[in-house]
């Protein structure tokens, strides 16, 4: 009796202990006033001032930043070249922004040319091959604005890419992105097909195109680089001497088996690419580390609608202890988030650089969306980025792209 009654008391107290040792971390509700996307955004669309529009009041549960020790700038991180952050504006197309990003930055390692290049131009297509996948499925499939960051090398591949010069996919005198009203247009137009049983490629895809040229313009067949015209695909593989298929997308989970190619499946991968290198967790990570720090810089894309993503607090993403601890994050912990739905593929970023600290990798995140800036206002440094912890990563983020380059040791091993 006694000894059962000394068990008892040991296991409470173990468990006090342990509960105690996951409570560090806590959180409020945050109620937060209108933001970059309203404040600058919004207000640089044309006719928004006269919609009248109210702000809506937001209040969210965040985890308090102070038990965290967040790199205060990002000048005290090691990274690579990228052009400076642009904004993706009223559009949900951060798949274009961040992977095209990620591309002019794997231009400049491998050629040294600092190219700014068109991520509408993209979009553009990205719609067309909508269209006709729209007639052959008859309209069984998702019709949005997002998509998968290997949507980008697919188009590259079959309609080149222009320098952003060539099409800006903006008006004359517009200041943001816009694509509400012509997605509207679309999908409304799409819906009418469908409705009507109207199979018309040519016709769907011409009628497609007329609605984009009235918001975006009607993207060059030419470009002139030096005095000299080429179309899009000579200037991708001529001079940007870039080739679509030296890219890897990469993903970990365990709905489908490791060592083969999969299916992402997620809503945006609305073309059902089954091309994503499917690997363990911990060579995930190992990928994404040996990679940022041999100078490869990496598209990722994942869950930033979080407790410890703290946009506004402090640019960085984190995972707070009543969440999971460090120690327990491991593939099933992110399995699980991501079948009960917890962990959705809500968007693009970019890798650009990494730092140890504590004895953990923070990565350096270059972002088109409208969170990374308001933080970075109201701190006049950090515009446009995050910071990552590697816990964060190992948990939320699915997928990347890295060069092939930083996967050679790992294709032989797939089936």
């Amino acid at each position: 009796m006694k000894k059962t009654i000394l068990l008892i008391a040991i296991s409470i107290l173990g468990s006090a202990s342990f509960a105690q040792s996951l409570a560090k971390d806590k959180g409020t509700f945050k109620t937060y006033e209108p933001g970059y996307f309203q404040n600058s955004i919004l207000k640089g669309i044309e006719e928004f001032e006269t919609q009248k529009v109210a702000p809506k009041e937001s209040k969210s549960f965040k985890v308090d930043p102070s038990t965290f020790n967040i790199p205060a700038s990002k000048e005290d991180f090691k990274y690579y070249w990228h052009n400076e952050p642009v904004s993706q504006g009223n559009t949900n197309t951060c798949w274009s922004f961040s992977t095209t990003s990620y591309l002019e930055s794997e231009v400049y390692r491998t050629t040294g040319q600092k190219v700014r290049l068109s991520e509408v131009y993209t979009v553009y297509f990205e719609y067309i091959e909508r269209a006709e996948n729209w007639v052959k499925t008859r309209g069984n499939m998702i019709f949005g604005e997002g998509s998968e960051g290997n949507a980008v090398t697919k188009i590259w591949k079959k309609y080149g890419i222009v320098p952003l010069e060539s099409y800006s996919g903006l008006k004359p005198g517009q200041t943001f992105h816009n694509h509400s009203k012509m997605f509207d247009e679309l999908k409304s137009y799409a819906d009418f097909v469908k409705k009507n049983n109207i199979w018309d490629e040519a016709a769907i895809v011409t009628n497609f195109r007329s609605i984009m040229d009235y918001y975006i313009g009607e993207p060059p067949t030419k470009v002139s680089i030096n005095g000299k015209s080429m179309s899009p695909g000579e200037y991708m593989a001529n001079v940007l001497k870039f080739n679509p298929n030296d890219y890897c997308d990469v993903l970990s989970y365990m709905q489908k088996p490791y060592w083969q190619k999969v299916e992402y499946e997620v809503p945006d991968n609305w073309w059902h690419d089954s091309n994503y290198y499917n690997i363990p967790l911990d060579d995930f990570m190992a990928v994404v580390k040996k990679s940022i720090k041999a100078g490869y810089t990496l598209a990722i894309g994942g869950d930033v609608s979080e407790a410890g993503f703290l946009a506004r607090e402090a640019n960085a993403a984190v995972i707070p202890s009543f969440d999971i601890p460090s120690s327990a994050i491991d593939e099933n912990a992110r399995q699980f988030r991501f079948s009960n739905e917890t962990t959705t593929d809500d968007h693009g970023m970019h890798i650009v650089g990494f730092m140890e600290k504590d004895g953990v990798t923070w990565f350096l995140v270059k972002d088109s969306g409208a969170g990374s800036r308001t933080g970075g206002i109201e701190k006049n440094k950090n515009f446009g980025y995050y910071f990552f912890h590697e816990d964060y990563v190992k948990l939320k983020i699915m997928d990347f792209m890295v060069h092939k380059d930083m996967m050679k040791d790992l294709i032989p091993k797939f089936k």
